[in-house]
């Protein structure tokens, strides 16, 4: 089977690049171009998290010319990046700074939530909501794809500029637009959206870091509490994790419930879809729940 599956990956011709979930395949994309070929190793609609590493992902893993992941978020990759990766790696841990959970979370009501259920002094890894994070991950793809392949390497920097002003110009939509809201306070499913506390967003998580934690009763009377407290209109369920709880919370106090899409990977009814229109899409309703402008 392995011997089918280096087959299959001998076939394409340029540089193979291989990521571990959607928005590392998205950077890639955007500034390999038609000078390389990107396959993902997270399958649309599956959870990240959870990734387990088929023989064809090894293989994809072991005839890449860059693998480019995240450590400490998918375990299975990571071990199959030490044990088959024979190109170059990048760890994009080395190249964005990473915020801690209680960096910027759950605003005044920080000391409130020590129950979320994981360490407060751990490095949140959804880094990605942050746009101008996401463009240095840009720049040093582009580095590694110009060791790879020098002949285009001014084509891949060209490109990372390209990436980069457009998530800078996403970044000043967000900030722009929740600048002058009714309220700062949103309810999500869990911990993934803290990096949207930059632009004055306060998070409170239903669960916490990992989208299968089940809240306590006290949790969900806390956030029952807090919503009344704070007018809040919404309650945001994600796109691959369940609406068990958000779905209910939302039912008992009479609100509303919308999605928040936190990017980890696309759907069949987002693979039309990109980083950029799904992050303007969460920003609308954003805008919508919280009473902006």
């Amino acid at each position: 089977m392995l011997t089918g599956c280096s087959a299959l990956a001998e076939d394409t011709q340029g540089v193979q690049v291989a990521t571990a979930f959607y928005p590392l395949q998205y950077v890639a994309e955007r500034v390999a171009g038609d000078h390389a070929t990107v396959e993902n190793l997270t399958q649309v609609g599956k959870e990240p998290h959870d990734l387990e590493l088929t023989i064809q992902e090894t293989a994809l893993i072991a005839q890449a010319d860059l693998v480019v992941h995240q450590g400490g978020f998918q375990p299975a990759v990571e071990d199959g990046v030490a044990q088959n990766a024979t190109g170059a790696v990048l760890d994009v841990t080395d190249v964005v700074a990473m915020v801690p959970f209680d960096d910027g979370h759950h605003g005044e009501h920080e000391d409130e939530h020590e129950h979320e259920g994981h360490d407060h002094g751990d490095l949140d890894p959804h880094f990605w909501l942050d746009p101008l994070r996401l463009a240095d991950v840009g720049d040093a793809v582009a580095d590694e794809l110009a060791d790879i392949d020098s002949e285009h390497a001014d084509d891949y920097r060209s490109r990372a500029r390209e990436l980069r002003a457009d998530l800078e110009a996403l970044d000043r939509e967000y900030a722009e637009a929740l600048a002058s809201c009714a309220r700062d306070t949103i309810v999500v499913s869990h911990d993934a959206f803290g990096y949207l506390g930059k632009y004055g967003l306060h998070l409170e998580p239903v669960a916490g870091l990992s989208p299968e934690a089940e809240p306590t009763v006290a949790d969900l009377a806390e956030l029952q509490e807090l919503v009344k407290e704070e007018g809040i209109t919404t309650v945001f369920s994600e796109t691959l994790a369940s609406p068990r709880f958000t779905g209910p919370l939302a039912d008992d106090l009479g609100i509303t419930t919308a999605v928040l899409d936190p990017l980890e990977g696309l759907t069949s009814e987002s693979a039309d879809d990109d980083y950029l229109s799904i992050m303007r899409d969460n920003l609308a309703a954003l805008e919508k729940a919280n009473g902006c402008r």
